[in-house]
């Protein structure tokens, strides 16, 4: 079956980096966009980054623009965030998802048009 493993969270300083992987296994996923959301405590799940199925096209939210980017290698499948001069208001469980629809032209930023998802991974940022 389709399964998405996340790693590369932990516990940083804000202004730096961390890049979080997502390995993907049991289905296809060249031909789908892969987004990745994450869950503060008490908050809902939210959109932070998605990338089409060739690596084209990539759509970020505000509050990481600039700071955090998506790639992908469809011949590996993994799905790599990039994220630069960190905050302490990302911190949160990170999760990578594949999109329910193969080769969506419109990027994606709700989590119910993701059907797979991966079991999170956390990241802590200190001020």
């Amino acid at each position: 079956q389709v399964q998405l493993v996340e790693s590369g969270g932990g516990l940083v300083q804000a202004g730096d980096s961390l890049r979080l992987s997502c390995a993907a296994s049991g289905g296809t996923f060249s031909t789908y966009a892969m987004g990745w959301f994450r869950q503060a405590a008490g908050k809902e799940r939210e959109f932070v980054a998605a990338i089409s199925f060739g690596g084209g096209s990539t759509y970020s939210s505000d509050s990481v623009k600039g700071r955090f980017t998506i790639f992908r290698d469809n011949g590996k499948n993994t799905f790599d965030l990039q994220m630069k001069g960190l905050k302490p208001e990302d911190t949160a469980v990170y999760y990578c998802a594949r999109d329910r629809v193969p080769k969506r032209v419109v990027l994606g930023r709700n989590p119910a048009e993701y059907e797979y998802w991966g079991q999170g991974t956390q990241v802590t940022v200190s001020s």
